[in-house]
C-alpha cells in the first residue's frame, strides 16, 4: 500500500455500521394475503365494509358531537383515506358553528374539535379554553379529575402556533398531570396516556399510530365492530402490498449493497420511512418512483459522511454538477462512484415512469437539488477535515440542506400524478426555502444531531449543532439540547402554521412535508437515532407495520 493510500485510509470517517436487522426476511415473507385470491375476496369484504361505514356517517349527519366522534375513530383507526370528501364537507358545518358549539362542551370535546379543525387546515381561535382557566390564569384544579379531558387537551396542544400561549400552559399542564395518574389508570385507558406520553398523535407516523390504536379500540366494550373489521382488514390488505413492494425494492437494493458495503444496510429501515410519507395505496406508483431516489440519498449521505476522503469527495461533488452519465461512473475512485451510480440510475428510472405520463422533465428538479445538496456535504467534508467548528447559524445554514428534507420534499412529489405541476416544483425549489420545509428540515437535523452526537463524535465527524453550540456559544451539553427542543418546538409550530387555509400548494404536498416531520420525530424519539442503530422499539414499530399482521 503506497504512502498516500495508507494516510487516506487513516482519514476514512468509518462508522462501523451494525449489519442488517432483517437479512432477507422480506425476500422470504410468505402471507397468506399475498394470494391473489385471497386479496380479491379481501378487497370485495372492504369495500362492502366501507359502504356498512359510509351509511353510519350519513346516519348521524348534522349531529356534530357524533360526527366528531366518529371522525376522530375513524382518523385514529387509519382508514380516513376513504372518506375524505365526507369529512372535510363535515367539517366545514361544524366550523361555522365553532365558537357556539364549544361554549356549551366540555373540555374533551371542546378539544377534539379543536385539534380536528386544526388538523383539517381551519383556523380556530384557542381562546375557547379560556372557560377552562381560572381567576389568576391557571388551568383550573378541578380538571386534573378529568383524564379523558386532560389526554384530549394534551393532544389538542400539539398542533399550537406562535401566538397560542394558552397552549403552551395547556402542554405543560396536561402533561404534568398525565404523568401524575398514568400508573394508577386501568386499560384501555391508561394504554392510550402512556402511548400519547410518548408519541403525541400529531407527531405521529399514521400507519403506526392506527396499527397501536387498533388493539386499544379493540379493548373497548362498546366499540363498533363493523369499523374495527373494516380497519383490521384494510390494515392487512394494505400491509401485503407494501410487503409485495418491499419485496421488490429488496432485490435492488442487495446487489448494490454489495459493491458499497461500508453504507447502512437499512433498507426496511427506509421504506418504513417511505411509508411514514405515505401509506395510502394510491401513492403506491409514487412509492415506486420515489424509494430508490431515497436509498440513493442514504448512501450518497454515507459515502460524504462515513466513508470519502477530501480527494475522493471533491471529484465526486464535481461530477453531480456536470451532465449526469453512468458511463462516466469509472473516473471516479472504487467504492465511492457507487453512490454516483446509484443515484443516476434512480433518476434515470423514474425519468422512466414519468414518461409514461409526458412528464419526465420533473426529474431534473430533483437533480438539481441533489447538486446543491452535494454542494452542502462536501462543505461539511471540509469543516470535518479542517477540524472547523461553525457557528451554530453558519452550520445551519448548510445543515438544513444536508438533512436532506430539502431534496426529499422534491423527489417524493415526483409520482404524484398531474397535481403535481411545474408550479408545485418551483415552489419547493426556491431558495431561501419555504418556512415549512425548512421547518421539517430543522426538526430532523436537530433530532438526528441530539440522537447522534456522542456516536458522531467518537470518529472523525463534523461538528454538531450540540457541539457547534458548547463550543461557540459557551453553552453546557445541558443547555445545548434545551435550545434545540426550543427550536424543534418552533420549527412544529411553523408547520402547524403552514398547515392552515388558505394553502400556499395543493394540501396533498403539504402532508407529505408534515409526514416528513413526524417521520423524524418518531425515528429519532427519546435523542436516539433509530434509523442508523436500530433499538427494539424502533423494531418494534417497523415489524408492527410491516411484518405482523392483525389477527381477525
Amino acid at each position: 500500500m503506497s504512502a498516500i493510500s495508507s494516510q487516506n485510509k487513516k482519514l476514512r470517517p468509518i462508522a462501523n455500521f451494525h449489519p442488517c436487522h432483517w437479512g432477507d426476511h422480506f425476500l422470504n415473507v410468505t402471507n397468506s394475503h399475498h394470494d391473489q385470491a385471497v386479496q380479491v375476496k379481501m378487497g370485495q369484504e372492504v369495500k362492502q365494509l366501507k359502504e356498512e361505514v359510509r351509511k353510519e356517517l350519513l346516519e348521524i349527519k348534522g349531529m356534530p358531537l357524533e360526527e366528531l366522534n366518529f371522525f376522530d375513530v375513524i382518523e385514529h383507526l387509519g382508514v380516513a383515506y376513504h372518506f375524505e370528501e365526507e369529512i372535510e364537507e363535515a367539517l366545514k358545518q361544524v366550523y361555522e358553528s365553532f365558537t357556539e358549539l364549544c361554549a356549551k362542551d366540555d373540555l374533551y370535546h371542546v378539544s377534539l374539535r379543536f385539534r380536528i379543525l386544526r388538523q383539517h387546515g381551519f383556523f380556530v381561535p384557542s381562546n375557547v379554553f379560556n372557560k377552562f382557566m381560572d381567576e389568576n390564569g391557571s388551568f383550573k384544579e378541578s380538571l386534573k379529575e378529568d383524564v379523558p379531558g386532560l389526554l384530549s387537551l394534551y393532544e389538542a396542544s400539539h398542533v399550537r402556533v406562535h401566538d397560542d400561549k394558552i397552549l403552551d400552559e395547556a402542554l405543560a399542564f396536561s402533561t404534568t398531570n398525565l404523568n401524575a395518574v398514568v400508573s394508577q389508570l386501568s386499560s384501555p385507558l391508561a394504554d392510550q396516556v402512556a402511548h400519547a406520553l410518548h408519541q403525541p398523535l400529531h407527531k405521529g407516523m399514521p400507519r403506526v399510530e392506527s396499527r397501536h390504536y387498533i388493539s386499544i379500540y379493540e379493548m373497548n366494550p362498546s366499540h363498533n365492530k363493523t369499523l374495527l373489521k373494516f380497519a383490521k382488514l384494510d390494515f392487512n390488505l394494505l400491509q401485503a402490498l407494501h410487503q409485495m413492494e418491499l419485496k421488490d425494492f429488496r432485490r435492488w437494493w442487495k446487489e448494490l449493497h454489495m459493491k458499497a458495503s461500508f453504507g447502512r444496510d437499512r433498507l426496511t429501515e427506509a421504506y418504513f420511512w417511505i411509508l411514514g410519507h405515505y401509506f395510502e395505496p394510491q401513492f403506491s406508483y409514487a412509492r415506486k418512483v420515489y424509494r430508490k431516489i431515497f436509498k440513493a440519498t442514504v448512501l450518497l449521505d454515507d459515502t460524504y459522511d462515513a466513508y470519502g476522503t477530501i480527494e475522493e469527495l471533491e471529484p465526486l461533488t464535481e461530477m453531480f454538477q456536470r451532465p449526469w452519465d453512468t458511463s462516466c461512473v469509472d473516473e471516479l475512485p472504487e467504492h465511492v462512484k457507487w453512490c454516483y451510480y446509484a443515484m443516476v440510475e434512480a433518476c434515470e428510472e423514474a425519468e422512466k415512469e414519468l414518461a409514461n405520463e409526458g412528464r419526465p422533465f420533473y426529474v431534473n428538479y430533483t437533480r438539481e437539488q441533489v447538486k446543491v445538496l452535494c454542494q452542502a456535504y462536501i462543505q461539511e467534508a471540509k469543516w470535518c477535515n479542517q477540524k472547523y467548528v461553525p457557528t451554530y447559524d453558519e452550520y445551519m445554514k448548510i445543515a438544513l440542506v444536508t438533512s436532506p428534507y430539502p431534496h426529499a420534499t422534491v423527489a417524493c412529489f415526483l409520482g404524484m400524478g398531474e397535481i403535481a405541476s411545474k408550479e408545485v416544483f418551483e415552489w419547493a425549489s426556491q431558495n431561501p426555502m419555504p418556512s415549512i420545509i425548512k421547518a421539517a428540515s430543522t426538526i430532523i437535523r436537530l433530532m438526528n444531531d441530539m440522537g447522534g452526537h456522542e456516536f458522531e463524535q467518537e470518529r472523525n465527524h463534523v461538528a454538531s449543532a450540540v457541539q457547534c453550540l458548547m463550543d461557540k456559544h459557551g453553552m453546557s451539553k445541558e443547555e445545548a439540547n434545551e435550545k434545540l427542543r426550543e427550536d424543534i418546538e418552533n420549527a412544529w409550530k411553523d408547520i402547524n402554521e403552514a398547515m392552515l387555509q388558505p394553502y400556499v400548494i395543493p394540501k396533498p404536498f403539504l402532508t407529505r412535508i408534515l409526514n416528513l416531520a413526524r417521520s423524524a420525530d418518531v425515528i429519532y424519539k427519546g435523542t436516539t437515532d433509530g434509523f442508523t442503530h436500530v433499538n427494539q422499539t424502533f423494531k418494534d414499530k417497523v415489524a408492527s407495520i410491516l411484518a405482523h399482521s392483525i389477527p381477525m
